[in-house]
C-alpha cells in the first residue's frame, strides 16, 4: 500500500512529500528525514488517510507478516 510522508522544516510553513510503496520504505524515509532534521507533518495513505508514526509501525509488521517466506535449501 502506498504511503506519502509530508514533512519541512521546523516552525516553517513550507511543506513537500515523499511517496513510499510499502510502510517499512515511508519508515526508512522518515527515518532520514529527521536525520536530515527535517520535521514530520504528516503520513497519508489512500486506504488509511492521514495516520501518525505507531500507527504505521503497526502496519509495517502487518506487511513483514504478509511476506511469503522462502524454503531454505
Amino acid at each position: 500500500m502506498p504511503y506519502t510522508v509530508f514533512f519541512g522544516m521546523r516552525n516553517k510553513a513550507e511543506v513537500s512529500g515523499a511517496r513510499a510503496t510499502t510502510a517499512n520504505e515511508a519508515l526508512a524515509l522518515i527515518q532520514a528525514l529527521q536525520k536530515r532534521e527535517q520535521e514530520i507533518k504528516f503520513i497519508s495513505s489512500p486506504h488509511e488517510g492521514e495516520i501518525g508514526i505507531g500507527m504505521l509501525q503497526v502496519l509495517a509488521k502487518e506487511e513483514e507478516a504478509e511476506l511469503p517466506i522462502a524454503p531454505v535449501a
